[in-house]
């Protein structure tokens, strides 16, 4: 489909959540992500960060359209539902304007369907209808299909408006296999309900793998920032250098 690289290019940076979340991050570190969503090309759909940057990195893209995206329950996905809940009521009242939740997905895997049910539920409630619940499944610790198609559906019947293949924090992150199975869920469930690939998508060719994978399940009108998003950081620069412009922006693991 994508056979415009340019094009490709383009359309990759405007579906990206350019992500720092790293330990040692630090305040100058934040500004400068905060620069380089504004690109040459166009802007980054959003940045994702930790709480403690929300106040800064909303202030510092004030005049732009670019959403500022945080993390709960993050990267354990062990916390009680109502530190959870309290977590996200703060991070709404700090300015986030997304909040990706990391789904109990070891209560899952041990047969518990109803606290990750209760979880998303109760957070979605909290966010309502002003703030966008990506909901992280973290597929590479799920493994077999059959729990990621699992994960993704309670998430999704708990009101998740995304759901999100990992942290970027474990072995093994966003794949192209775990990925076409949590399209598939959606595709059946609600194709309104957006997809985000984190962790791990780090060149062009990749980004191009997962745009093609979710325009062949939902069509390439699917292809919207609304409904589809990268998680990434190191991906900016290439794109930027396949599209011929020399960039300063920072490398990182995500």
């Amino acid at each position: 489909m994508f056979d415009d690289k340019p094009y490709a290019a383009k359309l990759a940076i405007a579906l990206m959540d350019l992500t720092s979340l790293n330990d040692d991050d630090t305040p100058d570190n934040i500004a400068k992500l905060c620069q380089q969503a504004s690109t040459i090309t166009g802007n980054t759909a959003a940045v994702c960060i930790y709480p403690s940057f929300i106040n800064q990195a909303k202030e510092a893209l004030e005049n732009t359209d670019i959403q500022i995206a945080t993390v709960v329950n993050f990267p354990s996905g062990n916390g009680q539902i109502d530190m959870v809940v309290s977590q996200t009521n703060q991070v709404i009242e700090y300015g986030a304007d997304e909040v990706d939740l990391v789904l109990p997905y070891r209560a899952l895997m041990q047969g518990n369907k109803d606290t990750p049910k209760a979880m998303v539920e109760q957070v979605k409630a909290a966010c309502g209808d002003d703030v966008l619940l990506k909901v992280i499944i973290e597929s590479g610790v799920l493994e077999e299909k059959a729990l990621i198609q699992k994960a993704s559906e309670i998430a999704i019947n708990a009101g998740a408006d995304f759901i999100k293949t990992s942290t970027g924090k474990v072995p093994v992150n966003a794949t192209l296999p775990a990925a076409s199975a949590m399209l598939e869920v959606i595709s059946v469930l609600n194709p309104d309900v957006g997809f985000k690939a984190a962790g791990g998508v780090r060149t062009l060719d990749d980004a191009i793998s997962y745009m093609n994978l979710a325009a062949e399940l939902l069509g390439s009108g699917y292809l919207n920032k609304q409904q589809f998003r990268f998680g990434a950081s190191g991906l900016l620069t290439n794109l930027l250098w396949e599209l011929g412009h020399e960039t300063g922006a920072q490398h990182a693991t995500y």
